[in-house]
Parts: structure tokens; sequence; C-alpha cells
């Protein structure tokens, strides 16, 4: 190659990236890199805020590290990486980044006066332009053109005040115009990864044009990875068969018996985390359970067996209201209430109430303005404990307002946790009006230890805890027989709650449960 011919190419940024940068492979041999599949494709339609969803193991966030240095050398931008822990963003920096540039050419790198002394940072100076590259589990403060953060959802997931951090401080560093990647495995439906992707997801479904300040969607599922298949004489479950089937149909593919096996052994080690971590489909990704949720596998299977759904209200039938007083000072009064009926041995949940900085007065008249005929109002053991300020109890409070409680049994939290677990195999949720509860189950979970490596014995205090609460006392109730049994003998003047004979008993049809009694 002619001097000329190196002077031409140096201009062309995809050549300098298939042609001058050295990275580690997967046995940790120095290669050449080399742009896979997945990286043309995003080579070829960056934007300038993209959302990547993909299956591990396609090299994302090393392709970004080299075009961003490439940027930081070439054209004298800033750039910043972010991962979700300081060990994390030192591997980044030591194996991609400096990597790469200590194996430039040396032709190149004498062009450059280069301060390396950091652990984190390469700085750049090229006659009068001086340029870097930096990593950190953050980077709120400065200014930079080009951001990258590496599994986001992991952040979300462990260290959710930091991932709030980042959205107000490190995504906001990068002004309109410039470029910001932010990539992932899912970890559950709920966090900014899970928000920004459901947004760009919906704006690609408008197919309207995007503009500087949306993000584009980019998902690279396992099955378009050629190195995801295996050779061998594996005999594949009915079950993957017609998950195989179900996948070739909504997305119109063909997938071959290679790829159906390697997805197969692949699944018999990830289990449950194989729908997160080498994902189908967007919709299917956030489907997986949340590492460290307290009801994952509980959640999964009422999803699985269908029972969110639509479940109606029984006038026959009274209801009854599971509360989570929010008495400790730090949950700021907030309250929440779960409304059940007993349908034999079934718990329809259906309808769920929450909300902040209201008095008791206020949920009494939310009761009251519904339709249903109250069975009992069960709250926590702390209702019967004295305020500072009045010098009474809720319990005394309520009743004074009309509301009639009755007083759960002080059990400890992990013995509330397995009632839960046990409960929710019983029960069945409105899908409309318990959403905000099926969330909260969902995403509740245990607070990550980043000193010792593992999750606490404690739940993460978030937005989930409130509603999480109301269910364990919904549990709590009904493992411990505090209800009376479910077919309650009721006497009214109203014919509908008449005392019933033991004859005449609620018969539910297995088959149709909501159907009429």
């Amino acid at each position: 190659m002619t001097e000329e011919q190196l002077k031409k190419n140096l201009r062309n940024r995809e050549w300098r990236l298939n042609n001058l940068y050295f990275i580690k492979n997967k046995k940790g041999e120095r290669i050449q890199f080399k742009m896979n599949w997945a990286q043309q494709i995003l080579f070829d339609n960056l934007w300038y805020l993209n959302i990547i969803l993909k299956a591990r193991q396609l090299g994302i966030t090393t392709f970004f590290c080299l075009l961003y240095l490439d940027d930081v050398i070439f054209n004298g931008y800033d750039a910043g990486l972010i991962a979700h822990t300081r060990e994390a963003a030192e591997k980044i920096f030591d194996t991609k980044i400096r990597y790469a540039w200590d194996n430039l050419p040396e032709s190149i790198k004498r062009e450059y006066q280069v301060n390396a002394d950091s652990a984190r940072e390469l700085q750049f100076k090229l006659g009068n332009t001086t340029s870097s590259i930096y990593v950190g589990t953050s980077l709120r403060s400065g200014t930079v053109q080009r951001l990258h953060w590496s599994e986001a959802s992991t952040v979300d997931q462990k260290y959710p005040a930091k991932a709030e951090e980042i959205r107000t401080g490190a995504l906001n560093t990068v002004h309109k115009g410039q470029i910001v990647s932010i990539e992932s495995t899912a970890k559950g439906d709920y966090g900014i990864f899970a928000e920004f992707c459901k947004t760009a997801m919906d704006l690609a479904k408008t197919k309207r044009t995007l503009t500087e300040m949306d993000y584009k969607f980019f998902f690279f599922p396992w099955y378009k990875d050629p190195e995801y298949k295996l050779e061998a004489p594996l005999i594949i479950p009915t079950a993957l068969k017609d998950y195989f089937s179900s996948i070739e149909r909504q997305e119109g593919i063909v997938l071959s018996e290679a790829q159906k096996k390697w997805y197969f052994k692949k699944s018999v080690n990830q289990k449950e985390a194989m729908k997160s971590e080498y994902p189908s489909t967007p919709e299917e990704a956030f489907t997986a359970s949340i590492e460290g949720a307290y009801y994952g596998k509980q959640m999964d299977r009422i999803m699985e067996q269908g029972r969110i759904m639509s479940v109606p209200w029984i006038p026959e039938l009274p209801v009854d209201t599971w509360w989570d007083l929010g008495i400790a000072a730090k949950k700021k009064d907030a309250m929440s209430i779960i409304f059940t009926q007993d349908v034999g041995l079934e718990i329809h949940i259906i309808d769920f109430y929450g909300n902040s900085g209201e008095g008791l007065q206020h949920y009494i008249k939310y009761l009251n303005e519904k339709p249903y005929v109250y069975g009992s109002h069960w709250a926590p053991h702390d209702i019967e404990m004295k305020e500072l300020g009045t010098g009474k109890t809720r319990l005394e409070m309520a009743q004074r307002m009309g509301l009639n409680f009755n007083t759960l049994p002080r059990i400890g939290f992990i013995d509330g946790i397995d009632a839960v677990r046990v409960t929710l195999d019983r029960c069945w949720f409105d899908e409309e009006k318990t959403q905000e509860l099926f969330k909260a189950l969902k995403a509740y979970r245990k607070e990550w230890d980043d000193v010792l490596g593992r999750f606490k014995d404690r739940p993460l205090e978030d937005w989930s805890c409130d509603a999480s609460d109301a269910m364990r006392m919904l549990a709590v109730g009904h493992r411990e027989n505090v209800l009376l049994d479910p077919f309650r003998d009721y006497v009214d003047e109203d014919p509908r709650f008449r005392k019933r004979l033991p004859e005449e008993k609620i018969k539910v049809n297995p088959l149709n449960p909501f159907g009429d009694i």
C-alpha cells in the first residue's frame, strides 16, 4: 500500500475500524478487529440516540469502545463509557480501550501527545486539539460528544439510584446532535432501560421520522448470530419444538436444526435466564424474571397460566380489603389497599389502590365510592400502636370514622415472603385494575450488596414495597386462617346476602370460574 493510499484510507472511518485496531478474542488471543454482523448493522444505521436490546456475546460494547476511541483520536471528540461497577469500568478501559490504543501502528501513535497516567482515562493532544476518552459508573460531570452505557439493565436492577443519576446527569451532558448508545440484555420490565426500549419500540411502530432527540431501537436476537449452532445427535423436547414453531410463525423465519439444538443445550444451563440472555423477540426479553426478585417464579407462572385477565367483581360475594398503612416514617404515609373476593379456593384480586400524602379519611371515602359490599378490612398489627401526635391508635381513629379493622398476627419478614409465594398460586389478577400491584410484585426484589457481591436479606426500599407489603398482609391472612370460611354466612335485608345454607354454598365451574354463580 502506497503512502498516498494509506492517507486516503485513514480518512475512511469504516476502513480504520476494520484495519487499524486489535482486540483480544474470547480465547484471549490478539486478533485484528473486523466488524461482525451486529456491529455492521449498528455502524450502517447509527442514529444520534440509540437503544440496543440484545443477546449475549455480540461484542456491542467492544464495538462502541473502538468506534468512540476512533472518534476521539481522528475527530477530536470527547467520549465517555459507563459500566455498572468501578471494576467493570476499569476492565473495559484496560482490555478494550487502552489495549486498542497500545496496539495501533507506531506511525499513528507518535503523532499524538498522550497522557495515559490515569487508570480510567486517555487524553490526546494533536496540535491545538485536545480530546479524551474515559470510563466510570455515572459520569455526571463534564461534557462529551459520545457516550456509551453498557449493561444498563443491570444498573437498573442492582443500583437503581445510580441509574437515575445517569439519566439526570450523564445523559444530559450529551447535547442534541451528538451520539448516545445504551445497550443491555433485559433484566425485567421495569427501569430506565426497559422504559427507553418500550418508548423507542412504540415510536418505531408508528414509522414516524425520528428527531435528534428520539431513541432509535435496535434488537439483536440469538438466532441471527451464525455462531449459535450445534451439530449433535440430540432429541429436542416437544415443548421446545412448539416454542420454535411459534417463533418461526411470529417472526417469519426458519430455524435450522443446528440452531434449535444449540438453543436446547444452552437453555439446560441458563434455565429461567434464557429469555433474558438469549431472547427471540423483544417482548420475550422483558418477560424474564428479575434477578433477586422475591416472587419471580410465581409471577412467571401466573403469566404462563393466564391468571392475569379480566376478573369481574361478583356482586353476590363480599369484598375483603388488605392494607399496608405506611406507618413507618420512611414510607412517608404511603398506603396500599388490595381488594379481593374468595371464590372457592381461588383468590380473585379485583382491584388495587395506592396513594400517599392523604389522611385516613381519604381512603375511607375512596372505599365508600366503590360499589362493593365489604366483608372485612385487614391491617398489620402495628395499627394498634399509638401515634405521638394524637396519643391514639390508627385502629381507634379508623373506628371513629366508621371503618372497623381486623388486625393480622405479627410474623417474621421471611415467613411473610413464604406465605406470599404459596398464596400467589391461588391468585387471579384483574388485568386493568391491578396492573400497578402486579408490576410491583414482579419488581419487588432484594437489595444488592456491592461489597459482598451478593443480594442482602432485605428488600430494596423503592416504589414496589408498599403494594408488596399489602400483598404480604393478604397472604398472612389466608395462611393463618384468620378469615372465616370462604363461603361465609351473611344476614342482610338484601336477599342477595341472606344466610346461605350449607347445601347452597357457591359452586364454581373449574372450567369457567368467572361464569354465572
